[in-house]
């Protein structure tokens, strides 16, 4: 039997860097690899703003949770939560994602939860993804993109993740369009940032044109350093 393990926080350097890809890969990764049972996994997206991430991963992968069970706080205006639940007139409830988790933890053998946006994202006007992060006591993967300035955003983040606790496992390197090896060493050179920012770097995620292509999706992801991504609880 699978053993079960630590949920996963999928957070960003940014906005739009491969937030959702990289949840992408690591959910097809366990489903075709670890445990084909469909029950066995749980995607969590506390909140989202806007048509896209929740609704992405209900039709692609058609776990059995709902749309609310993915997200139970969403809101219609495609900005920061923090901002539409004003605009809006709408509670941002830290108790009901909270709860939310914890249901989904003692259900699924492996739980994905993506942030909205990157480590410094307000949630409400006094918290952001950080103290959840922290609170949470989530193992975090941070996703940077190949791109100029890569170095800089990672070293701020892997700063900020520190300052506030947070258990940050890796980074993970996100391509957005297919670059060669030298591209990638010349935005974002993985042994430098790892070195600049004392966290190791896990891989490079190659750009993956169709996201419901669950095997490729699978198969980059296993190009990661996967062992040290699915460690379970109490492993020596």
């Amino acid at each position: 039997m699978t053993k079960s393990l630590k949920p996963l926080l999928i957070v960003g350097s940014d906005t739009g860097v491969g937030k959702t890809v990289i949840t992408a890969a690591l959910a097809s990764y366990w489903l075709t690899y670890r445990n084909t049972s469909k029950s066995s996994l749980g995607i969590y997206k506390p909140l989202q703003s806007g048509i896209g991430d929740r609704e992405f991963y209900h039709q692609t992968f058609a776990l059995p949770q709902s749309l609310d069970e993915i997200t139970p706080l969403y809101f219609e205006t495609p900005i920061a939560p923090a901002i539409a639940s004003i605009k809006e007139s709408k509670e941002i409830d830290l108790a009901l994602i909270w709860q939310q988790f914890l249901q989904l933890q003692q259900q699924k053998q492996f739980l994905l939860v993506e942030s909205m946006g990157g480590l410094g994202s307000p949630i409400t006007n006094e918290y952001i993804v950080a103290d959840l992060a922290r609170d949470w006591a989530l193992d975090t993967i941070l996703v940077v993109p190949v791109r100029l300035g890569a170095i800089s955003q990672a070293i701020a983040n892997v700063a900020l993740a520190n300052s506030q606790k947070v258990k940050l496992k890796g980074i993970v390197l996100s391509c957005s369009q297919a670059f060669t090896n030298e591209e990638i060493e010349n935005l974002a050179p993985p042994q430098m940032i790892s070195r600049l920012s004392s966290v190791p770097v896990l891989g490079v995620l190659p750009y993956i044109e169709n996201l419901s292509d669950i095997p490729h999706l699978a198969r980059a992801a296993s190009e990661l350093d996967i062992e040290n991504i699915f460690i379970p609880p109490n492993h020596k």
